[in-house]
């Protein structure tokens, strides 16, 4: 297996995009973009490798996940449990209704449980920003698979942060 890629301007520019898109979800998220990258690259860096740039993307969400969940617990603590961050299901401001952060990272944690997969495309829309087609192309699956996966696992997940 290939090491972690080179971070290079077109992967680093992806990567902060990324960063970005999922940061605009979360209103007063004190982490920025630049940092979440960075950490996620630290967090990466000591992986021994990755199959495709898809496979690294794939890991780099789930760190951005990770380091999201454990900026906004460490905040909801040191608050006690006051202005807990908050997403929106999708990653993108106004798409739908804002959710408690570590409440969706442990309905995602559910769903994961419940159907691996479902919970693969939640995590490369929300914390990868990926579109349904990249998605489909990262898990080998059709557009149309992935775009019903995409809605039923929404539907799941709203109804169980309801």
């Amino acid at each position: 297996m290939p090491p972690v890629p080179d971070l290079d301007d077109d992967l680093y520019a992806h990567l902060r995009a990324i960063a970005r898109r999922v940061g605009e979800g979360q209103g007063a998220l004190t982490l920025q973009p630049t940092a979440l990258v960075h950490e996620a690259w630290i967090k990466l860096a000591g992986h021994p490798g990755f199959e495709s740039r898809l496979h690294f993307l794939r890991a780099a969400a789930l760190a951005m996940r990770q380091i999201l969940v454990d900026h906004a617990r460490a905040r909801a603590s040191h608050k006690r449990g006051h202005n807990a961050t908050r997403t929106t299901l999708s990653g993108i401001p106004g798409e739908s209704e804002a959710f408690d952060l570590v409440e969706l990272d442990a309905s995602l944690s559910k769903l994961q449980a419940l159907d691996p997969e479902a919970a693969d495309v939640v995590l490369l829309r929300c914390f990868g920003g990926l579109s349904i087609e990249e998605t489909a192309e990262v898990l080998d699956r059709s557009v149309r698979t992935i775009s019903t996966r995409w809605r039923h696992a929404r539907a799941w997940l709203i109804a169980n942060l309801a």
